[in-house]
């Protein structure tokens, strides 16, 4: 203890300062023993003073904020405040650490993508982050403090809270904002409760889609086997001629062919969506591309429309040629199995100001109807259902087209109305498009 001794010190000091002052002053007058006693009493007492008032500066101190230094004094109090000081810095950097540390576990919850909702033992919000608020609508400082059914008042939640067994989750399906939430609840500490939300939306919207592709698979399939299966039984059971014999197995091959191009058009959408994106660095050429669509077009018309193609010399596309072959391909089978016959089909490839480029295939076919527009590159989706299967449409035409722009980074633009036809058009981005050097470009698009 190093202020010990110095203390002594000065105590020792003052008491004998004291006696010899009093003792002078005693001897003078004649009362020398007095004086002693009385000068060290005194001497003690103007230390108690001094100490006094030193002390009662720390006091002050310590009683405020205690924000300043300590008082600077030497001795016992100087080392009382220096360590009362260095205390209460230390416990201010341990508050600070905690409420950085309580900062970040919030701005945490507050990044996640799951809604966290605290409530107290009473069910009332005690916290929610700002994804909680939006699956549930709360306001996260007016609703605090507020019972959680009173504001969630979904019979579901509330049966589910109340039932107080967690063991699995909640679906609460179209909520406030047409959102499908799975709730977690989860008790902790004295009576509280942690609830968890999830936004499974989209993998509801998923599942669903999936539950119907494969029922729609189930359907499209069913179709041409139970077809099949009837020639097969009125072969092997009735006597037929020959003419009717032929006529049958021309059905069957139709039912065949039928089946055969579901699978396969099955099979590019698997491929599609499990491949990864078509290279930047493999160029296709558009003319030989569209040569190639003009001779399974003309194949499939048969002569019955007039097929004209008109394509800007030396142009190139970046990506598969599989692919671009099979959109393009599709867009022109679907315009010949949907105009009459005598109609006419243009294909256009046009170089876009922007450097990109433009394909358009228009026909003076039947036309479609404005509400059905938004909904033609769904699976499966027909307009006339009956109509698509005497032309042997699949149904996945135009969903493999729009899988195959957006893997190039395009897009698909559909414009028609009834009786007058359609016109699909695929707009590629610059950077898969170029002109082979030599080749002058013919009809730039603006």
């Amino acid at each position: 203890m190093p202020w010990l001794w110095p203390r002594l010190l000065a105590v020792a000091l003052a008491l004998a300062a004291g006696m010899v002052l009093g003792g002078g002053i005693g001897g003078w007058v004649g009362a020398q023993t007095l004086g002693v006693a009385l000068g060290g009493a005194t001497g003690v007492v103007l230390l108690t003073v001094v100490d006094t008032l030193r002390a009662q500066r720390l006091l002050r101190w310590l009683r405020g904020a205690a924000t300043a230094a300590a008082p600077p004094e030497t001795g016992f109090w100087g080392e009382l405040g220096h360590r009362v000081e260095r205390a209460v810095r230390s416990r201010e950097r341990q508050i600070e650490a905690e409420q950085l540390r309580l900062q970040q576990f919030i701005e945490a919850i507050e990044a996640s993508p799951n809604g966290v909702l605290l409530l107290d033992a009473g069910d009332h919000i005690d916290w929610c982050n700002a994804v909680a608020a939006d699956h549930f609508g709360l306001d996260p400082v007016r609703d605090r403090g507020q019972r959680v059914t009173n504001l969630i008042r979904s019979p579901g939640f509330v049966a589910y809270l109340n039932q107080r067994r967690f063991d699995t989750a909640l679906l609460l399906p179209a909520m406030l904002n047409r959102l499908t939430l799975q709730v977690l609840v989860r008790p902790y500490g004295d009576g509280l409760k942690l609830v968890v939300s999830q936004d499974i939306t989209e993998r509801e919207r998923h599942d669903a889609m999936r539950r119907d592709f494969v029922a729609n698979v189930s359907h499209e399939m069913r179709t041409p086997l139970t077809v099949l299966t009837g020639f097969i039984e009125t072969m092997t059971t009735l006597p037929l001629t020959e003419g009717e014999r032929q006529r049958v197995l021309r059905l069957m091959e139709q039912q065949a062919t039928r089946m055969q191009s579901l699978l396969t058009d099955l099979l590019t959408l698997a491929q599609l969506e499990g491949s990864p994106r078509p290279p930047t660095d493999r160029w296709v050429p558009v003319d030989a591309l569209l040569a190639q669509v003009r001779a399974d077009g003309e194949a499939l018309s048969g002569g019955r429309h007039r097929l004209a193609f008109h394509v800007a010399a030396g142009s190139e596309v970046a990506g598969s040629h599989g692919e671009l072959l099979s959109a393009v391909g599709n867009l022109v089978g679907n315009a010949v199995r949907y105009t009459p016959e005598g109609g006419q089909i243009d294909v256009h490839w046009r170089l876009r100001g922007d450097g990109g480029g433009e394909l358009d295939v228009v026909d003076t076919g039947v036309g479609i109807a404005r509400e059905h527009l938004p909904r033609l590159t769904e699976r499966f989706y027909r307009v006339d259902s009956s109509r698509a299967r005497d032309t042997g449409g699949t149904g996945l035409g135009l969903s493999i087209v729009k899988h195959v722009v957006q893997r190039h980074g395009g897009e698909l633009d559909i414009a028609s109305e009834p009786g007058k036809g359609s016109r699909f058009r695929i707009v590629l981005p610059a950077v898969r498009v170029r002109q082979r050097t030599g080749a002058l470009p013919a009809g730039v698009a603006k």
